[in-house]
């Protein structure tokens, strides 16, 4: 099961004070222990993608975290990080869209950056711990609409992460061409399994990795 729950890891830096020191050993350890990408700054992608080459996916992420950039500047840092070699892009949606209930407005600005996306994995964030029950399903219906890959719980920036609720929830309400990411406070395999049961394709985060080495946890990604 370990190796299972490995292969479906983002395994995750994003820390403002993250180091390249600090970056490389989770693109070591994301090698090491065959995860399905590391994620990390955007400042870091292009030296990131020269140091794994071929041997790991590596994830990025734009508008985080708070997603109220405006369309054009995430559509720009879209394509400035899959110019320097990201794989995969987790874009944060403009909360402030979904409270005025301007949803056409998200549908289009998430379309705009699949478009810049190509053929990359686009996964949208809608930061589920400041949204209700009625949005969260608003919200599965538009990312099921736009075309992006994956739907995504949360940044781990905000006031909660990933629940067992919320990626049931998305798992009700989400198409079929739409996977689900559980990402921020996943503190255990236990926990991971769980989500895995309820529907999680992915999980964010930056424990589980070191879970299995051994070390101790602290931070809230």
């Amino acid at each position: 099961m370990k190796n299972k729950i490995l292969s479906i890891v983002d395994h995750t830096l994003l820390t403002q004070t993250a180091t390249w020191k600090e970056i490389k050993q989770i693109l070591d350890d994301s090698i090491k222990y065959e995860v399905a990408s590391a994620c990390i700054p955007a400042s870091y992608v292009k030296r990131a993608k020269e140091y794994v080459d071929s041997k790991l996916a590596i994830c990025t992420v734009i508008g985080f975290p708070n997603g109220y950039s405006t369309t054009a500047v995430k559509v720009f840092e879209t394509e400035d990080a899959i110019k320097n070699g990201a794989d995969e892009i987790d874009m944060v949606i403009n909360i402030g869209d979904v409270k005025n209930g301007d949803y056409q407005s998200i549908l289009e600005e998430i379309k705009k950056i699949k478009k810049a996306c190509g053929k990359k994995v686009l996964k949208v964030i809608i930061e589920t711990c400041l949204l209700t029950e009625e949005e969260k399903i608003k919200m599965c219906k538009v990312v099921t609409e736009s075309g992006a890959e994956y739907i995504k719980t949360s940044t781990g920036f905000s006031t909660g992460g990933a629940t067992f609720e919320d990626v049931a929830l998305m798992k009700k309400f989400v198409g079929e061409n739409v996977k689900i990411k559980a990402a921020g406070g996943i503190s255990s395999l236990e926990d991971a399994e769980k989500f895995m049961e309820l529907g999680a394709n992915r999980l964010g985060t930056s424990r589980i990795v070191k879970i299995i080495k051994g070390e101790k946890v602290k931070n809230s990604y």
